[in-house]
């Protein structure tokens, strides 16, 4: 055991860098080098779908032709703000306590988080989720019955929604 490992072995190394192009050199089994192997081919792609590996490239290729034309995206270039943003900065410049209404959207948020706890803790009950699923089951038929079935009952609730759309919006 002591003469094999009294045996100096040197490795050396190379900073060549070998193309799978050009011919290899080997060294004639000599002790002093040692050789790598060469890497695997690369894994054939399979053809169960096409359409993912297709939709893919589209998308590079669409990329690499709006970076190579030089245009801008068209939400980019034209700098306009969409409607509905100018629609909210128009109607904040038209609050005039803006301290309250930011605590009211404050307090709005953090009663949607609370009652997400809330909710998420009732789930949580081996019960209660079931009989509240039968529960919710049981008022949508009821509702359905009261007010979908039948064309005057259906008219009334049209009739219902519009004048509450008319009392939040206001007539105009």
């Amino acid at each position: 055991m002591a003469s094999a490992s009294s045996n100096a072995l040197s490795v050396t190394s190379s900073s060549t860098f070998v193309d799978s192009k050009a011919p290899r050199q080997t060294t004639g089994g000599s002790p002093q080098c040692v050789t790598l192997p060469t890497l695997p081919p690369p894994p054939v792609q399979s053809h169960t779908r096409p359409w993912k590996t297709t939709a893919y490239c589209r998308k590079i290729a669409r990329n690499v032709m709006a970076m190579a034309t030089g245009e801008a995206p068209a939400e980019v270039a034209t700098g306009e703000l969409p409607e509905i943003v100018k629609t909210v900065q128009e109607a904040w410049d038209k609050v005039e306590d803006k301290y309250a209404v930011s605590s009211l959207a404050i307090a709005g948020v953090v009663a949607l988080w609370g009652s997400t706890g809330m909710i998420s803790a009732i789930d949580r009950l081996p019960l209660i989720p079931g009989v509240l699923e039968i529960v919710g089951i049981g008022y949508t038929g009821w509702f359905a019955y009261k007010n979908l079935i039948f064309k005057p009952d259906r008219e009334a609730l049209v009739q219902k929604i519009k004048d509450t759309y008319k009392e939040i919006i206001g007539s105009s």
